[in-house]
């Protein structure tokens, strides 16, 4: 259905926490699948090098079948994104000139986080004359109105976890337990009459 997909990720790790099966779907459907993750950042835990999270995200992608050249990376720092509203706009508009994707994914316009609703923001503004679809991540939503889905298979679920597997910084988080990621996507499954699905909210919808 859609040949070629931006997943726009605030930090390493949300594009696969929101949207890793349907990014594993796709890659299986030989979609062009880019990756843009805002935030890869020095990390300063002992017993981490520097660059881990830049080594998780490359490990990631890996796994889920996204080619090294289309996981572009940024610096903007952890909880600082509303200060550089206007960088980060301009880096968007350029993502849409350089890959022109027919679907963007990127959280959604509720989310709380305050790097992830920056983001959110500029991009609805980038992408307003695109197909837009915002992921959810439920610890960051009061409420996400799940009317778009994308059905799952075993190994979709499995690809996303092994790929969630891979950040060793961000193990320690409750929202990266195996059981509850795979409880959530069969939630979103059952809505569906599916074993297991990924919920979107639909921002813009372009029918060609």
């Amino acid at each position: 259905m859609f040949s070629r997909i931006l997943v726009l990720a605030p930090h390493t790790d949300d594009g696969e926490l929101g949207c890793g099966g349907t990014i594993a779907r796709f890659v299986e459907e030989k979609a062009d699948v880019w990756y843009a993750a805002f935030s890869v950042v020095k990390v300063t835990r002992e017993g981490f090098p520097e660059d881990a999270l830049k080594q998780e995200l490359d490990k990631a992608m890996e796994v889920l079948g996204v080619p090294d050249e289309h996981v572009l990376t940024y610096g903007y720092e952890v909880r600082q994104f509303s200060y550089h509203r206007q960088e980060i706009l301009d880096d968007l508009v350029k993502l849409r000139r350089d890959i022109s994707p027919d679907i963007v994914l990127m959280p959604s316009l509720a989310d709380l986080h305050q790097d992830h609703k920056t983001m959110a923001e500029e991009g609805r503004r980038a992408y307003k004359k695109d197909t837009i679809l915002a992921y959810e991540e439920p610890w960051n939503n009061i409420s996400f109105n799940t009317v778009c889905f994308v059905p799952l298979d075993e190994q979709h679920v499995q690809k996303k976890l092994d790929a969630l597997a891979c950040y060793g910084t961000q193990q320690y988080r409750t929202y990266l337990n195996p059981e509850f990621i795979r409880g959530l996507a069969r939630t979103r499954g059952t809505q569906i009459e599916k074993d297991y699905a990924e919920a979107f909210e639909v921002v813009r919808w372009v029918m060609d």
